[in-house]
């Protein structure tokens, strides 16, 4: 008997993805969690049903969530990741010897126990020294911190559930805060491909907007999130995702990636129209 893991993207379309055996099954305080093993992509983590990562394309994430910013900041040294229970983001930024810091705040420390028992490819990310967990709900953390931080990275679930308050107003003035004055926040905004999907993004990107002078949308490509059209914000007080990118720094770096590369990390900033159409009354005009 075949056995076929299913994710309903729409109420009309689904992802149907082969799977070999279910290795774990939890029930946390906060959502069921579960890891899959399959043919095609791998071992797999779901959250409620919904995919979180694959250990086939979790690469593409993590590496345009994680290097995107530390590119376009010239001398980041302390980092704070909410979320990412799964530890990838903190692989990525583990490469760079100049980060002193990374404090980790999230929620559900049972992802983090099935991950680095499942998941040890990304989970590796949270053998590094600098790395500091605080198992606490990342809106009320940020809420004690001021201007302590170079970079905030917001790797959240989806807008509901734990994930919910990682999207509203109130977060992103609090990150603001925490950021230092030439401080960067990255967030996972969505896919703006399906209709439902497309409001979330919109709204998330309005809220942010609210709180910085500079803030732009980019975008990845992962084949498991829905519609494989995913993106993500850049905001800051000062620094320009593109203008203040120093290349010719990063790559000296020699920093081992597979997908991200600084003239990606140019290119992702050119949207398509219908996102631009999409983010054309929230975001302000910048070059």
């Amino acid at each position: 008997m075949e056995l076929w893991f299913n994710e309903m993207h729409t109420p009309n379309v689904k992802l149907s993805i082969k799977v070999d055996r279910q290795l774990c099954c939890i029930q946390s305080k906060y959502q069921r969690i579960e890891i899959f093993d399959s043919p095609e992509f791998g071992r797999f983590l779901t959250l409620d049903g919904f995919i979180m990562l694959t250990e086939k394309d979790e690469f593409i994430y993590h590496e345009m969530i994680a290097h995107v910013p530390m590119a376009a900041h010239a001398h980041a040294e302390n980092i704070l990741v909410v979320g990412a229970g799964d530890g990838g983001v903190m692989r990525e930024l583990a490469k760079y010897e100049q980060i002193k810091k990374i404090d980790v705040a999230e929620i559900d420390d049972e992802v983090v126990k099935v991950c680095k028992e499942f998941l040890s490819r990304t989970a590796c990310g949270f053998d590094d020294a600098r790395v500091n967990i605080f198992y606490e709900d990342g809106l009320k953390f940020v809420r004690s911190k001021e201007n302590e931080y170079d970079i905030v990275i917001v790797d959240s679930t989806d807008p509901f559930g734990p994930g919910e308050g990682l999207f509203s107003k109130e977060f992103y003035g609090n990150c603001f805060k925490a950021l230092k004055s030439d401080g960067i926040l990255i967030n996972q905004h969505e896919s703006p491909f399906y209709e439902k999907d497309a409001a979330m993004v919109k709204r998330a990107h309005k809220r942010i907007v609210q709180s910085f002078d500079i803030s732009r949308v980019y975008q990845a490509h992962i084949p498991t999130y829905p519609s494989g059209h995913w993106l993500f914000g850049f905001a800051a007080k000062n620094l320009h995702p593109t203008k203040n990118l120093n290349a010719a720094k990063w790559n000296a770096l020699k920093i081992s990636t597979r997908y991200y590369n600084t003239n990606l990390h140019k290119g992702a900033f050119y949207l398509p129209n219908y996102v631009e159409e999409l983010l054309s009354d929230v975001e302000p005009d910048l070059e």
